[in-house]
């Protein structure tokens, strides 16, 4: 037994170490460093989900050998204890060809209990396990006999052995323990390892908004796991179509061999707020994040799982394990919160251009190998329509 823990822990070690030789995602440029900034409200300090107060992200990158291309995302509501104070919560579905463990009790209670797991498809079992098990040790739930985990995923079988289930139990407990605020790093990481979208190197992305003093000065953040298809648009400008890379193309986006299924895939999209929202219109929040994505150019297509989960961060909401009382915490009118979607479209456009542009590189299984959005002709495209508006 020792020995099978010990051998866990260097396989963790050697892929936290490949992960971050195998590219230098620094070198490549966020969205707003290209001059693109989506909508009409201001990012937050780390313009990160992370800017939601409390809200911490953690992640464990797995890249080995040939074919190894997966990885966990952990997001972490608050820094207390999750089951005994539940945040306001709730799901939609664009297209529901994918996987989100728990998502029927987020819908019928209104809350979640457990950190948010990204993952792929194949290691959503193996992540509830570990999620149930962490939480179950945690101080305080000695008594506890359920635990709703939520799981959801994105299929990288493209890139990664997603037959091999090489995710455990500890790298999920892993992610959730390394979680923290500020800076979140995006592209080939975690979950989004190795995942691909609009026929390039997809990934883990992210943003935030913070609200004018006039609107509540609320914040709203979003993180996604980008690996979906369609045909690109960035910031209105058709990438995808210009450069003869998208979903429909009689080329497959994708390099042999084995080409992928057109639209394969799917987003799964993590939406964070202090706004004191109750479980309804978190679901309206949540549509739309599911809406943004069209302006990223998505085509949710049929075999593409596109999932929005959000939640609220406001601590006079969180509903205390066991408690019988009436709740009369007040929460946003409905005439209130159409800033909050607002910036929930402009987040969600943001993070899946952050996704697509921090990525790099990557070959996988089968040898098959997909590029990163390329730069200058997106540069030129960009500059093409200054010079436009210019004339």
């Amino acid at each position: 037994m020792h020995l099978r823990v010990l051998v866990l822990l260097l396989s963790m070690m050697v892929s936290s170490l490949n992960s971050i030789s195998a590219d230098e995602p620094d070198a490549r440029p966020r969205t707003r460093d290209l001059g693109i900034a989506p909508g009409v409200f201001k990012p937050g300090k780390s313009n990160a989900i992370t800017d939601v107060a409390g809200v911490k992200v953690g992640q464990v990158t797995l890249i080995d050998g040939k074919d190894i291309r997966t990885g966990v995302t952990a997001i972490l509501p608050h820094e207390g204890n999750l089951f005994q104070q539940k945040t306001p919560a709730a799901v939609f579905i664009g297209n529901a060809f994918g996987k989100l463990a728990g998502s029927t009790q987020v819908e019928e209670l209104g809350n979640l209990e457990t950190p948010i797991i990204l993952t792929n498809t194949l290691s959503v079992g193996t992540a509830v396990e570990a999620v149930v098990k962490w939480s179950l040790t945690q101080p305080g739930n000695e008594n506890v006999r359920s635990v709703n985990a939520l799981v959801g995923e994105t299929n990288d079988g493209g890139l990664n052995d997603i037959r091999g289930q090489h995710v455990r139990g500890p790298h999920v407990v892993q992610a959730i323990e390394a979680a923290q605020s500020g800076i979140v790093e995006e592209g080939c990481v975690g979950a989004g390892t190795g995942c691909i979208a609009f026929g390039w190197k997809g990934g883990i992305g992210t943003s935030s908004r913070t609200l004018p003093q006039r609107y509540g000065g609320y914040t709203v953040g979003v993180l996604v796991q980008a690996n979906f298809g369609g045909v690109l648009q960035v910031d209105g400008l058709p990438v995808g179509k210009v450069l003869g890379k998208h979903t429909f193309a009689e080329t497959p986006p994708v390099s042999p061999p084995a080409p992928l299924k057109p639209g394969d895939g799917s987003c799964m999209i993590v939406v964070a707020t202090d706004a004191p929202l109750d479980p309804r219109n978190l679901k309206r929040l949540a549509a739309r994040a599911l809406f943004g994505l069209a302006r990223t150019g998505s085509s949710y297509t049929n075999g593409s799982g596109d999932f929005a989960i959000a939640f609220s961060t406001n601590p006079d909401l969180r509903v205390a394990y066991g408690e019988e009382k009436i709740q009369t915490q007040p929460t946003l009118p409905n005439d209130a919160v159409s800033p909050l979607f607002q910036a929930a479209l402009e987040t969600t456009e943001e993070a899946v251009y952050n996704a697509l542009l921090k990525a790099t590189p990557m070959q996988g299984r089968d040898g098959r190998k997909v590029e990163a959005l390329p730069l200058e002709p997106l540069r030129a495209l960009i500059e093409k329509r200054e010079q436009s508006l210019a004339e």
